[in-house]
């Protein structure tokens, strides 16, 4: 940020010019004494010139850590305590020594804090004095390796504070070694003290984002029950949100400051999807039921009571990356659209969920870098907002202070320039209270000197920090803005008010170009891949989705975990998100598999026409539909099905079930004929693997019929004259009966009861001739009779072949 003293030629105030003056006295008065050698120095003053002469730049053989400074911002009439330890990480006992404090002139500009926070070693004449007297803790022996606690308080008015302002703060230790039994400064920590005891004139609105943001925890899986039981990755969302967890931690904390609550829908609905039974994934693929409903509805409970009347702001689902849209995914068809679909479920989500309506005009890239092709994916969705950082939106017109945060850039669009000093400056690790009470302390000393840089004029600063800060950055966060909150130069702003702000008119409005994008950013965005894998997901699911009956079952679970794997939480975890999206896509296609056609062995045809029955199995809960089965021939010139080289049929399955088609076919030659059965959706897309078999078709010629009946013809014909001998030979027996008159009848009666040899042997022939069709499939058909669709079964034994329906 650009400040007044940060530049050269501009010209500060006559107060300040007398504060600098005043204060270069004050810091070369040590020096001068020491170099005059004053005889009527006081022991603290000895010890800086003896320090003169041992000062290497090097930060001392003792560590100073400075764990609470109370209170962060004093006015009038307050005293101040500060408390920490001393450690002794040389190698000779320190003796003789003390704690003290020392107070400096103010700071004149927020590159001079930075300045001072950088500095390890004590400085002569640049350090300076201590306060000395009563207000110093004794250390009488420290020895090598050692630690020793130390707190001192003195009232604010025995500091001789000027004029408001932002002062350094030094706590020293001044003592002995052996090697050196001198009085020296061995050790120094720095810090800065806030002085504005008196309500500005013009306070400063200040907006802090408090981000209730996480990894992704829902994996795309759900139960076939009908509450469609929700499935989690792991169980570390419960830990989260369980007392003492970081984003329990962070609720609480930020129930009781004044912040704009900045919320990603899909945290809300994965607590919320814990409140009604939840399952765990497990290593070997089973899952298990989760055991914390209680906790997330506790945490949900808390949350909507805390943002009711607060300034909210919804992410788009499952906080898509931006950047990595903008650099890496805008090229690959369909993108954006998934981004244009977070967007539009977040408003809903959390209304449902907390019963409070957010704003949705706001599009937050990872760390607030922009370029312009950031700001395009941003607003595509819908949002008009971006919340940029100072970093990235730097400011290259010379204003002389730190500008309000919004700025028009164009195209109904506006620029949140968020200030990068105090959305980072609890960035590191605070689980140490010295590393917290240093952060805090130099938070509250910039924004103090934002206000100092332009008292007069009113403007709207912007706060924000990291999107998932752990419990103890949280910590001090809280710490550090309700000392801000508290103190008398700052007043609370919610993100909306603060975008509405009116902009300063030398502000920056310039988007960098796309060449000044960090790279160490830019290296942990999401590949091209990871965006083509969602859209090969996707293709699946827009196909799948056409022919089920109930399609939220699956669309809804599947287009939220689309938008999870575009999440800005899988930066820098490059291969959890790799497996995520492919656990997506692996299940998908699982469901898919579902519903398929049975596989067939190869069959044999007979005849020239015959049905071939084909089976669809649908194992999911919900019926399908809008299925077309084509069954179609490699060789219509063989075997045809329906009337050409295939038929199809439309497919209805109900749930859990399976059915058969049956396809009419017609035979023209013998021979195997590959064929292959295929379903398609409505429009015309193949689903699911083609299930090819081979049938044998071993038609009946004319050749072979022609032989059948000429064989029916013999035996017919062959009858017939055994019946006219027979006929003829009776007649003539007739004839010589009567031709031998009574001897004949005498002969006869004398034989009554006995038959003709040979008259009976033809009658018996005859007789079984006659017999013949009684027998059924042995005997010939007549000429006349109509062939049958099919010839008998082959009386080789069956093959593994499903058997034809004829």
């Amino acid at each position: 940020m650009a400040e007044a003293a940060d530049f050269q030629g501009t010209s500060p105030s006559p107060a300040r010019r007398w504060l600098r003056r005043s204060g270069a006295l004050l810091a070369g008065a040590p020096l001068l004494a020491g170099l005059l050698q004053l005889p009527l120095s006081s022991p603290s003053q000895a010890a800086e010139k003896a320090s003169v002469a041992t000062a290497t730049g090097s930060s001392g053989p003792v560590d100073i850590s400075l764990d609470s400074l109370s209170p962060s911002a004093p006015a009038d009439g307050d005293t101040i305590t500060v408390s920490g330890s001393v450690t002794n990480t040389g190698k000779q006992t320190v003796t003789d020594a003390h704690v003290g404090l020392r107070v400096g002139p103010s700071l004149d500009t927020r590159s001079a804090i930075d300045t001072v926070a950088r500095r390890t070693s004590f400085q002569p004449g640049v350090d300076p004095l201590e306060v000395g007297g009563k207000y110093v803790a004794k250390v009488t022996k420290l020895a090598a390796g050692s630690s020793q606690h130390f707190s001192i308080s003195v009232p604010a008015k025995n500091l001789d504070l000027g004029s408001d302002g932002v002062y350094q703060l030094g706590v020293s230790l001044t003592g002995r070694t052996t090697a050196q039994p001198w009085d020296q400064v061995l050790g120094i920590e720095r810090t800065f003290l806030p002085w504005q005891p008196d309500a500005a004139d013009t306070k400063t609105k200040t907006t802090y984002l408090w981000p209730l943001v996480s990894t992704v925890h829902l994996t795309a899986e759900t139960g076939s029950d009908a509450q469609q039981t929700p499935v989690f990755k792991n169980d570390d969302l419960a830990k989260e949100i369980s007392p003492g967890g970081r984003l329990e931690q962070l609720l609480s904390l930020g129930s009781q400051l004044d912040v704009t609550w900045v919320l990603d829908p899909d945290l809300l609905a994965s607590v919320d999807a814990m409140r009604g039974g939840y399952r765990i994934q497990q290593a070997n693929g089973t899952t298990i039921a989760g055991k914390n409903q209680a906790v997330a509805n506790a945490w949900l409970d808390k949350l909507e009571k805390t943002v009711q009347g607060q300034s909210v702001v919804a992410l788009p689902f499952a906080d898509p990356d931006l950047a990595s849209l903008a650099h890496q995914g805008k090229d690959v068809t369909g993108s954006l659209s998934h981004l244009k679909d977070a967007t539009d479920v977040a408003a809903g989500t959390v209304e449902t969920i907390v019963h409070v309506k957010p704003s949705t005009e706001f599009a937050w890239p990872a760390d607030g870098a922009v370029d312009p092709s950031i700001i395009k994916v941003a607003t595509s969705a819908g949002a008009d907002k971006v919340i940029a950082r100072s970093d990235s939106l730097r400011e290259t017109g010379g204003l002389p202070y730190t500008p309000s945060a919004a700025r028009p850039i164009g195209g109904g669009t506006t620029a949140v320039v968020a200030d990068e000093r105090l959305s980072t400056a609890f960035q590191g690790d605070m689980m140490k209270a010295d590393d917290s009470t240093l952060a805090v302390q130099k938070f509250l000393a910039q924004s103090l000197m934002i206000n100092l840089q332009e008292s007069k004029n009113e403007r709207s600063i912007v706060v924000a920090p990291q999107r998932m800060p752990t419990a103890s950055q949280a910590q001090s966060m809280a710490e550090g803005l309700q000392a801000l909150q508290q103190g008398n130069w700052s007043q609370s702003q919610g993100l909306t008010e603060a975008a509405k702000a009116k902009p300063d008119p030398g502000a920056t409005t310039k988007i960098p170009s796309a060449s000044s994008y960090p790279s160490a950013l830019r290296h942990r965005e999401l590949p091209r891949s990871a965006f083509e894998r969602i859209q090969a997901t996707q293709a699946k699911l827009d196909k799948f989705r056409m022919i089920l009956t109930d399609e939220s079952r699956v669309v809804t679970p599947f287009g939220r975990a689309t938008d999870r794997g575009m999440s800005a939480s899988w930066r820098g975890r490059a291969t959890e998100a790799a497996d995520f999206r492919q656990g997506v896509e692996t299940y998908l296609d699982g469901l898919m598999g579902l519903v398929h056609l049975i596989q067939k062995s190869d069959a044999k045809l007979s005849g020239r026409s015959a049905t071939i029955p084909v089976t669809v199995q649908n194992n999911l809960v919900q019926g399908v539909g809008h299925l077309v089965l084509r069954l179609t021939s490699q060789q219509p010139t063989r075997l045809k099905i329906g009337n050409g080289p295939y038929d199809e049929q439309q497919i209805q399955v109900a749930g859990e079930h399976s059915q058969s088609v049956k396809f009419t076919t017609s035979t023209k030659a013998n021979g195997p004929v590959q064929v292959v059965a295929q379903l398609y959706t409505e429009d015309g897309q193949p689903y699911g693997d083609p299930v090819p078999f081979e049938v044998k078709v071993t038609e009946i010629t004319s050749t072979v019929m022609l032989v059948i009946g000429g064989g029916v013809l013999l035996l017919v014909l062959a009858g017939f004259r055994m019946y006219t001998q027979r006929k003829r030979a009776a007649a003539r027996q007739a004839e010589e009966d009567a031709e031998n008159g009574p001897e004949v009848g005498g002969e006869s009666a004398d034989t009554e009861g006995t038959v003709d040899t040979d008259t009976t042997e033809d009658s018996e022939a005859g007789s079984e001739q006659a017999s013949g069709p009684e027998s059924g499939a042995d005997d010939p058909e007549h000429p006349s009779d109509p062939s049958p669709d099919t010839a008998p079964e082959s009386a080789d034994p069956s093959g593994t072949g499903e058997r034809v329906d004829r």
